[in-house]
Protein backbone atom coordinates (compact mmCIF):
# COMPACT_ATOMS: atom_id res chain seq x y z
CA UNK A 1 0.00 0.00 0.00
CA UNK A 2 1.09 3.54 -0.63
CA UNK A 3 2.91 5.62 1.97
CA UNK A 4 1.65 8.83 0.38
CA UNK A 5 -0.23 10.85 3.04
CA UNK A 6 -2.57 12.48 0.48
CA UNK A 7 -5.03 9.56 0.34
CA UNK A 8 -5.18 9.57 4.15
CA UNK A 9 -5.95 13.29 4.17
CA UNK A 10 -8.76 12.68 1.72
CA UNK A 11 -10.20 9.93 3.94
CA UNK A 12 -10.15 12.36 6.87
CA UNK A 13 -12.02 14.89 4.71
CA UNK A 14 -14.68 12.30 3.89
CA UNK A 15 -15.02 11.40 7.57
CA UNK A 16 -15.42 15.09 8.47
CA UNK A 17 -18.04 15.44 5.76
CA UNK A 18 -19.91 12.37 7.06
CA UNK A 19 -19.84 13.70 10.61
CA UNK A 20 -21.29 17.00 9.39
CA UNK A 21 -24.05 15.15 7.52
CA UNK A 22 -25.15 13.06 10.50
CA UNK A 23 -24.59 15.65 13.20
CA UNK A 24 -23.57 12.78 15.43
CA UNK A 25 -27.23 11.76 15.32
CA UNK A 26 -27.92 14.12 18.19
CA UNK A 27 -30.74 12.74 20.26
CA UNK A 28 -30.89 9.48 18.30
CA UNK A 29 -27.67 7.72 19.31
CA UNK A 30 -27.52 6.46 22.89
CA UNK A 31 -23.84 5.52 22.60
CA UNK A 32 -24.78 2.05 23.81
CA UNK A 33 -22.45 0.13 21.47
CA UNK A 34 -25.20 -2.23 20.27
CA UNK A 35 -24.38 -1.31 16.66
CA UNK A 36 -20.95 -2.91 17.15
CA UNK A 37 -22.58 -6.25 17.91
CA UNK A 38 -23.29 -7.16 14.29
CA UNK A 39 -25.04 -10.49 14.88
CA UNK A 40 -27.38 -8.97 17.45
CA UNK A 41 -28.59 -6.30 15.02
CA UNK A 42 -28.38 -8.60 11.99
CA UNK A 43 -26.08 -6.30 10.04
CA UNK A 44 -22.52 -6.28 8.74
CA UNK A 45 -19.83 -3.63 8.57
CA UNK A 46 -18.35 -3.10 5.13
CA UNK A 47 -15.13 -1.13 4.72
CA UNK A 48 -13.00 0.09 1.82
CA UNK A 49 -9.28 -0.06 1.16
CA UNK A 50 -8.67 3.65 1.94
CA UNK A 51 -10.46 3.27 5.27
CA UNK A 52 -8.29 0.33 6.29
CA UNK A 53 -5.20 2.31 5.26
CA UNK A 54 -6.39 5.25 7.36
CA UNK A 55 -7.02 3.13 10.43
CA UNK A 56 -3.66 1.36 10.08
CA UNK A 57 -1.84 4.69 9.75
CA UNK A 58 -3.49 5.99 12.92
CA UNK A 59 -2.97 2.94 15.12
CA UNK A 60 0.57 4.11 15.89
CA UNK A 61 2.30 0.84 15.09
CA UNK A 62 -0.38 -1.43 16.55
CA UNK A 63 -1.75 -4.13 14.30
CA UNK A 64 -5.22 -4.03 12.88
CA UNK A 65 -7.36 -6.48 14.83
CA UNK A 66 -9.14 -9.19 12.89
CA UNK A 67 -12.80 -9.68 13.55
CA UNK A 68 -13.01 -13.11 15.17
CA UNK A 69 -16.57 -12.89 16.48
CA UNK A 70 -19.75 -11.19 15.34
CA UNK A 71 -18.82 -7.95 17.06
CA UNK A 72 -16.31 -5.25 16.30
CA UNK A 73 -12.85 -6.06 17.67
CA UNK A 74 -12.45 -2.42 18.70
CA UNK A 75 -15.41 -2.45 21.08
CA UNK A 76 -13.99 -2.91 24.57
CA UNK A 77 -15.95 -2.46 27.77
CA UNK A 78 -18.84 -1.00 25.78
CA UNK A 79 -16.73 1.74 24.16
CA UNK A 80 -15.12 2.17 20.76
CA UNK A 81 -11.34 2.22 21.17
CA UNK A 82 -10.82 3.75 17.70
CA UNK A 83 -13.74 6.19 17.75
CA UNK A 84 -11.78 9.07 16.20
CA UNK A 85 -10.65 6.80 13.34
CA UNK A 86 -13.79 4.64 12.99
CA UNK A 87 -14.97 3.53 9.58
CA UNK A 88 -17.59 5.29 7.45
CA UNK A 89 -20.18 2.61 8.20
CA UNK A 90 -19.75 3.32 11.90
CA UNK A 91 -20.26 7.03 11.27
CA UNK A 92 -23.31 6.48 9.08
CA UNK A 93 -25.20 3.70 10.87
CA UNK A 94 -27.48 4.51 13.77
CA UNK A 95 -30.10 1.97 14.81
CA UNK A 96 -32.67 4.76 15.33
CA UNK A 97 -31.92 6.83 12.20
CA UNK A 98 -33.68 6.95 8.84
CA UNK A 99 -32.49 3.98 6.77
CA UNK A 100 -33.07 5.73 3.41
CA UNK A 101 -30.91 8.66 4.52
CA UNK A 102 -28.21 6.25 5.70
CA UNK A 103 -28.29 4.36 2.38
CA UNK A 104 -27.96 7.54 0.33
CA UNK A 105 -25.12 8.79 2.53
CA UNK A 106 -23.37 5.43 2.28
CA UNK A 107 -23.57 5.42 -1.52
CA UNK A 108 -22.15 8.95 -1.69
CA UNK A 109 -19.28 8.02 0.65
CA UNK A 110 -18.46 4.89 -1.35
CA UNK A 111 -18.13 6.96 -4.52
CA UNK A 112 -15.70 9.24 -2.72
CA UNK A 113 -13.59 6.32 -1.43
CA UNK A 114 -13.53 4.76 -4.89
CA UNK A 115 -12.33 8.06 -6.37
CA UNK A 116 -9.42 8.07 -3.90
CA UNK A 117 -8.44 4.63 -5.18
CA UNK A 118 -8.65 5.77 -8.78
CA UNK A 119 -6.70 8.97 -8.16
CA UNK A 120 -3.87 7.28 -6.27
CA UNK A 121 -3.97 3.93 -8.11
CA UNK A 122 -4.87 1.99 -4.98
CA UNK A 123 -6.66 -1.33 -5.48
CA UNK A 124 -10.30 -0.81 -4.51
CA UNK A 125 -11.88 -3.33 -2.20
CA UNK A 126 -15.25 -3.06 -0.50
CA UNK A 127 -15.65 -5.93 1.87
CA UNK A 128 -17.13 -7.11 5.13
CA UNK A 129 -14.84 -6.32 8.08
CA UNK A 130 -14.91 -10.04 8.85
CA UNK A 131 -13.16 -10.82 5.55
CA UNK A 132 -9.58 -11.77 6.49
CA UNK A 133 -7.93 -10.81 3.17
CA UNK A 134 -9.00 -7.18 3.57
CA UNK A 135 -6.82 -6.64 6.62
Amino acid sequence: MTTNRQPLKKVAEIYNWLDSQTGGYNGLCDGCGRCCDFANLDHRLFVTTPEVMYLAANLCGKNIRPMTANRCPYLLDGKCTVYEYRFAGCRIFCCKADTDFQSRLSESALKKFKSICEEFQIPYCYSDLATPHLL
